[in-house]
């Protein structure tokens, strides 16, 4: 009785599912015990064991699995039935995941075709980029004026007993004649011209002049030479642009464009010597026309290709300032072309150039303004030579000379240079002030031979 009642009495969640029904069997035969209804089990027969009911089921009977609350783990269920529209959603699945894989292979296949194309265009890469046009260029340009002139100009390099240096030089004539600055020849031994095709040939002295800084040299049996025009420095305003050729550093050919900053600029060049003679004076033209080492001799050109000047000089940076350096800084001269082309022709025909003069001895060390006439000259000699163009015009000793052609001179270098801007025998307006008083004097300009 104890195992019935515990039997009654446990809770239903704790109990086992019963084994399934079995069909009525036929009565047992005689003999055989059996239960009376209601009463509980003989005592001779034990409580039949679940497990070993559903491990060994009737025949004809479904197997159903146990269930074992204390397990390793419940007993799974699964529902193989099919939900309502089941079908549906999982070809809707199957269609989405189909789209993605393909799209997924698209744009692998897309992308790899992209990189393909791009190495296949980059091999043949072309920017774009103009024509060919016409080299031609206006002949007032930059470009037509150094077309023109550059057959015309030639390099120059010359060797001397104090080493070897390049100038520059320009075509006169036919005849080979090329106009080039004193100081780059006035110690040459040999003198090599090049010009603007390459061709190399040598070259001799025909006559220099230190006064004016400018010499002529000659070469012969060269064919095709291209003078170049000359034009007149009279016609110079400022403001007007310039082109200029030349061999800065050696570098042949170098074109560099500007304007005329100003004319009639007196300058002095030269003056190694000590003495004097190598004091070249010039009324310059002024130009910011790069011009460097090497310039010197070349041409100065004007818009329609024409020799304006001949570069001569330049005001580069102070020596004693190590941070500047000693080529261009805007600052660049030019001989007038009507005072190189009078030197130029006395130099060709006789070897030497004439100098205009007044006939008279400056006191160099006058510090006031303009340029006073000395009361001695050299050797003891009067000051103002007898019968010379000043003595003529009645200039004497002591005399401050203030103009010349009313331009006024501030000292005695200025003078030089206006004088030596003229030809001997042209007329010039000198006002000199003597004793206070102002005076006019008319006066025929002399002349020497320079050196």
């Amino acid at each position: 009785m104890a195992d019935q009642q515990q039997s009654d009495t446990a809770p239903k969640w704790w109990s086992r599912p019963a084994a399934p029904q079995a069909e009525p069997e036929a009565e047992p035969e005689a003999g055989s015990t059996a239960a009376a209804p209601g009463a509980g089990p003989a005592p001779s027969q034990p409580d039949p064991d679940p497990a070993a009911e559903s491990a060994s089921p009737e025949p004809g009977a479904a197997a159903v699995p146990r269930y074992d609350p204390w397990g390793e783990q419940p007993l799974q269920v699964a529902d193989r039935g099919k939900a309502a529209g089941g079908g549906h959603l999982v070809r809707m699945r199957h269609a989405l995941a189909l789209g993605l894989g393909i799209a997924l292979l698209a744009g692998g296949v897309g992308g790899w075709l992209g990189v393909l194309a791009e190495r296949q265009s980059s091999t043949r890469l072309e920017l774009p980029q103009a024509g060919v046009e016409s080299k031609n260029r206006a002949p007032e340009s930059v470009a037509g004026i150094a077309a023109t002139a550059l057959p015309g100009v030639v390099t120059l390099h010359v060797r001397g007993s104090a080493g070897s240096g390049t100038g520059t030089g320009f075509v006169l004539d036919g005849q080979g004649h090329i106009l080039t600055n004193n100081h780059v020849v006035s110690d040459a031994k040999d003198i090599t011209v090049t010009f603007s095709t390459g061709e190399s040939v040598t070259a001799e002295l025909v006559g220099r002049d230190s006064g004016y800084d400018l010499a002529v040299v000659k070469v012969d049996g060269v064919r095709g030479l291209q003078p170049l025009s000359l034009g007149n420095s009279e016609n110079v305003k400022v403001g007007d642009p310039v082109v200029a050729i030349g061999a800065p550093f050696d570098l042949s050919n170098t074109v560099t464009a500007g304007i005329i900053s100003a004319t009639g600029r007196p300058i002095t060049a030269g003056g190694d010597k000590g003495d004097g003679s190598d004091i070249s004076y010039v009324d310059a033209l002024q130009t910011d026309a790069p011009i460097n080492p090497g310039n010197s001799g070349g041409p100065l050109l004007d818009a329609k290709a024409r020799v304006i000047g001949i570069n001569s000089a330049i005001r580069g940076a102070d020596k004693g300032d190590s941070d500047k350096q000693s080529g261009s800084i805007g600052l660049g001269f030019a001989i007038p072309v009507n005072q190189g082309k009078r030197v130029a022709e006395e130099l060709i025909r006789t070897g030497r150039a004439t100098h205009p003069v007044i006939g008279v001895t400056l006191d160099m060390e006058y510090t006031g303004d303009g340029a006073r006439v000395g009361t001695k000259g050299e050797g003891g000699k009067p000051a103002v030579t007898p019968d010379g163009p000043g003595a003529k015009a009645g200039i004497q000793g002591g005399d401050v000379i203030t103009k010349v052609d009313g331009v006024r001179v501030h000292g005695g270098d200025e003078l030089v240079i206006k004088i030596r801007a003229h030809r001997p025998g042209d007329p010039l307006t000198l006002t000199v002030l003597r004793d206070g008083r102002e005076r006019t004097l008319q006066l025929v300009l002399g002349s020497a031979n320079g050196s």
